[in-house]
């Protein structure tokens, strides 16, 4: 019950995050990555990090979740983001329309504007079908330069950078064209 709840209140503070520019401007820092491996999962700004962890954790807190599950419960989001964001060739047949692991993840690192606004879900995809944002295009392999924020292909890539990123006026280019296998 535990990772279900905490999924919903994750997954919709991610969504948020890619519809309002304040959070948005936090979260980019977890996008600016141009090729997926375990630890994209970890990287993101401490802020950002502070508000998803709330929207997950506070509902259990309210409900008085014992210790040793918050515990457990954290010990699974770590593994969660390491396998979710992982750079590993996984076959998951017809599990893929149920949890949200890296093959169907992947698709939400496009760098192709909106495109990437799809599989939200840090655990399961439910939330995305119910939100309308499930994609995936089977067959379709993620390639160099699929990945990343296509409107700022300079995105700082030292930590301090991306610290200050949020707060500062940064100019963006035209997001690149969306391959024809993904239309």
């Amino acid at each position: 019950m535990a990772v279900f709840l905490a999924d919903a209140g994750i997954t919709l503070m991610h969504y948020a995050s890619h519809r309002l520019a304040p959070l948005w401007r936090l979260h980019a820092v977890h996008h600016s990555v141009q090729r997926l491996y375990g630890f994209n999962g970890l990287m993101k700004h401490p802020l950002h990090q502070m508000l998803e962890a709330t929207a997950g954790l506070l509902p259990l807190i309210l409900l008085g979740i014992p210790l040793e599950v918050a515990q457990l419960l954290a010990l699974a989001i770590a593994i969660q983001l390491l396998l979710q964001h992982s750079n590993v060739d996984m076959r998951l047949g017809p599990l893929r329309w149920v949890f949200a692991w890296a093959p169907v993840h992947r698709f939400h690192h496009m760098k192709y504007g909106r495109a990437g606004d799809v599989n939200f879900g840090l655990f399961f995809n439910l939330w995305d079908w119910l939100l309308g944002t499930a994609f995936y295009r089977d067959g379709y392999r993620m390639g160099p330069g699929d990945l990343g924020i296509g409107s700022r292909p300079d995105f700082p890539v030292e930590y301090a950078a991306q610290l200050r990123d949020p707060f500062i006026s940064v100019r963006t280019t035209k997001e690149p064209a969306l391959p024809g296998d993904l239309r």
